[in-house]
């Protein structure tokens, strides 16, 4: 892989080639933000119990402020922030699996919590943000540890 800097002056654009592409993260921030704004307002959605809907609406919220923070820093042309994105990670995984875990119990009672519609957005989505959250966070590591290697 090239790690060749290139700017280009008719963007006003300067930038790394192979050191995590902040403009990619900068995009999946923006998904992330996206899907968060989901699984907080998903509750609303689906008929649930209030300890779903309040455990939704704050994890998702936090998704949220968390990304979008990430998505603004980004823009801004600072560094990812690797442990927002890491904490995003931990909470979507937490949404993942709260339906069983909520209801105090750890077999099949949290599925009476939820409808099922909104128990698997909750699982599908929370695993497709921890990953992506853990991949942003990975990258922008990554493109830390390149720079300090390079003393820029």
């Amino acid at each position: 892989m090239s790690e060749s800097a290139t700017d280009d002056p008719t963007t006003d654009e300067s930038h790394t080639r192979g050191r995590g592409e902040p403009a990619g993260q900068r995009w999946l921030s923006g998904i992330v933000s996206l899907i968060g704004l989901w699984l907080a307002v998903s509750p609303l959605v689906y008929e649930t119990a209030n300890s779903v809907l309040w455990n939704n609406l704050l994890i998702g919220g936090a998704i949220v402020v968390f990304a979008g923070y990430n998505y603004y820093r980004i823009t801004i042309d600072n560094s990812t922030s690797i442990g927002v994105m890491s904490l995003a990670a931990l909470l979507a995984l937490w949404l993942a699996v709260s339906h069983w875990v909520i209801a105090g119990q750890f077999a099949l009672g949290g599925l009476e919590e939820a409808s099922t519609g909104l128990l698997w957005s909750n699982v599908v989505s929370g695993l497709v943000v921890a990953a992506l959250s853990a991949y942003i966070a990975y990258a922008g590591d990554r493109e830390m540890s390149t720079q300090a290697a390079t003393g820029t």
